[in-house]
């Protein structure tokens, strides 16, 4: 049985995760408009990343019978001032989410939630991957992005990232 604050913390978190997936789709259109479309791939990628996320915290909750509560989502509001900026939001807003999910994992801990600790054992591991992938992009665009060729052959890396749904059986 997972204690009712846990299903509430994972309740949000479901909500947070599709929230990603909105703030992703919005970065990948500020791309898209620059003509960026390599960019624009990788936080489209990116936002199905999060999509199968909130997903599996869903099938988490039902496979234990308890109900999944969704709320709505809120609109990205950020505003780009250049083709960096997303990249330092990226990264922010991941520790946001790092931080929401270790909330829930000391709360399980807490509560002796073994159950939800090894379920949360994934997404702690995926988050670490999920930082430093918005740190390297942070760190290739100082290198490259002020140079056209250079962010021409970053963009073409970029374009490179396909989606891939993730492993984690619950």
């Amino acid at each position: 049985m997972i204690d009712k604050k846990i299903v509430k913390l994972i309740n949000e978190q479901i909500n947070k995760e599709f929230y990603s997936a909105y703030l992703y789709l919005d970065m990948a259109d500020f791309y898209a408009h620059e003509g960026l479309n390599g960019f624009e791939n990788w936080f489209k990628v990116q936002a199905q990343e999060e999509m199968a996320h909130a997903l599996l915290f869903r099938q988490y909750l039902i496979n234990n019978g308890y109900a999944v509560e969704l709320a709505a989502i809120g609109d990205p509001t950020m505003k780009y001032s250049d083709n960096k900026a997303p990249l330092v939001e990226a990264l922010k807003h991941e520790q946001y989410v790092t931080a929401s999910i270790n909330t829930i994992y000391s709360e399980a801990f807490a509560l002796k939630d073994y159950r939800t600790i090894q379920f949360l054992d994934w997404f702690v591991k995926e988050q670490g991957e999920e930082e430093m992938n918005a740190e390297d992009n942070i760190r290739k665009f100082d290198l490259f992005g002020t140079d056209a060729k250079s962010l021409y052959l970053l963009d073409q890396e970029l374009k490179g990232r396909v989606f891939t749904p993730p492993s984690l059986v619950i």
